[in-house]
């Protein structure tokens, strides 16, 4: 964050997971982005899953090769980014897409 200076972060509303120990991870991951965030400044917003997918894919049941293959054509990459890097620029598509709207 001190590096590229962000004005704002944006994150995902943890979802149900069925693996109590990843929700846990996640859960704790989450926390951290968001305290970081807030120690800097920054304010926080966050979406559920399914506006994510809603935002980015047109569908908010999308499955997570169509999120991948949308972020890659929206941002006019030359090969699909992992899942994680994906969910992450979903996130913040989605936010950009919310932004006139907070």
């Amino acid at each position: 964050m001190e590096q590229y200076k962000p004005e704002v972060a944006a994150v995902e509303d943890l979802f149900s997971a069925h693996n109590v120990r990843s929700a846990l991870k996640l859960g704790q991951a989450r926390g951290a982005a968001v305290t970081a965030a807030m120690n800097q400044g920054l304010p926080v917003d966050d979406y559920t899953p399914r506006v994510v997918k809603q935002a980015v894919a047109g569908y908010g049941h999308a499955e997570k090769e169509q999120v991948q293959h949308m972020v890659r054509t929206l941002l006019g990459l030359s090969g699909a980014p992992s899942s994680d890097a994906a969910d992450a620029l979903a996130v913040a598509i989605c936010h950009a897409n919310h932004m006139d709207r907070l």
